[in-house]
C-alpha cells in the first residue's frame, strides 16, 4: 500500500492490508499457530508473521486465501552470523515465506561498525530479492539513540531494503509516533516504514498511517478490524493530520 494523505477515507480492507499479524511468542504450539493462521486468513489481512519453524504449516493454512506468510530472520537479537541469516532466509523461502523481517546486528550498529551492518543487511536483501520477495529491516528502536536510528535507516536503504521496521516486540518497547516520524524523515521514498509493537487500536493505527507508515506489526488484529468496522459504519475511518499523539501509541505491548 502507498502512503495515505491526511483526510483520506480508508476502507476496512485497506486497514486489513496494513496488518502483519505477529505469531511469534516462543510458547505457541504448532497447533495454536496453525489454528490462528487459518482463522486470521479469513479476515484477508496482508500477512501472518510466524517463527521460521512455522512457515511451512502457515503456508499450508493460508493456501486458499490472499493472506501471505511472513517470517523473521536472525530473530530476536540480530546476532547470528550473516551466513546463518542467509541460510535461514533461503530455508524460509523454500518453506513458503513470501516476506522476510530481518533483525540487523544491533550490537554492531551501536559499536559503530556500519560497513559490517550494511553488508549483513545486503546479504539477506540479495537472497530475498532473488526470490522476488520483500525484505524489512528491524532496528529495535527501544535500544537505540536517535542518531543510531537514523544510521539504521540510512544503512538499510543503502543495502537495498524495502522497509525499515521499529521493533521485534521482545526488547521492552515498540513503535512510537516520534520514532516512526524520525524513520520516515530519514528514509528515501523507495523505503517504506513498518510500525511494530504497541499498535493495539484503530486510533493508534490511523495515527501511524498519518506519519507515513504503510505496514503494522500487531497481535491486536481483531481489535483493529473491529474498530475499523465501527468507524467505517460511522463514516469516520479517516486518516488524521500528522503530529497528533494518541494515548495508545506509547510503544508498549504488542
Amino acid at each position: 500500500m502507498s502512503e495515505m494523505t491526511p483526510g483520506t477515507t480508508m476502507t476496512v480492507q485497506q486497514i486489513a492490508d496494513l496488518i502483519d499479524h505477529a505469531l511469534l511468542k516462543p510458547e505457541l504450539t504448532p497447533q495454536e499457530v496453525e489454528e490462528a493462521t487459518a482463522e486470521l486468513a479469513k479476515s484477508n489481512i496482508w500477512s501472518v508473521c510466524v517463527r521460521p519453524s512455522d512457515v511451512a504449516l502457515a503456508a499450508k493454512a493460508t493456501a486458499d486465501s490472499q493472506t501471505r506468510v511472513c517470517t523473521v530472520i536472525g530473530f530476536p537479537h540480530g546476532t547470528t552470523s550473516t551466513e546463518a541469516k542467509v541460510a535461514e532466509t533461503k530455508q524460509a523461502i523454500s518453506d513458503g515465506a513470501t516476506e522476510l523481517d530481518m533483525v540487523l546486528n544491533i550490537g554492531r550498529l551501536k559499536g559503530g561498525q556500519h560497513e559490517e551492518v550494511q553488508a549483513d543487511i545486503a546479504a539477506v536483501v540479495e537472497a530475498g530479492h532473488k526470490a522476488g520477495f520483500l525484505v524489512k529491516v528491524i532496528m529495535e528502536t527501544a535500544l537505540l539513540t536517535d542518531e543510531e536510528k537514523v544510521a539504521a535507516c540510512q544503512l538499510s536503504e543503502a543495502a537495498g531494503a524495502d522497509f525499515v521496521k521499529t521493533s521485534t516486540g521482545f526488547a521492552g518497547g515498540g513503535a512510537t509516533l516520534p520514532d516512526v516520524r524520525l524513520m520516515r524523515a530519514n528514509s528515501g521514498p523507495k523505503v517504506a516504514v513498518k510500525a511494530s509493537g504497541g499498535v493495539r487500536d484503530i486510533e493508534t493505527a490511523l495515527a501511524m498511517v498519518a506519519e507515513g507508515v504503510t505496514r503494522l506489526g500487531t497481535s491486536s488484529t481483531v481489535a483493529l478490524l473491529k474498530g475499523a468496522n465501527e468507524r467505517n459504519d460511522a463514516g469516520t475511518l479517516v486518516v488524521p493530520e500528522p503530529g497528533q499523539d494518541v494515548a495508545g501509541a506509547d510503544g508498549t505491548g504488542y
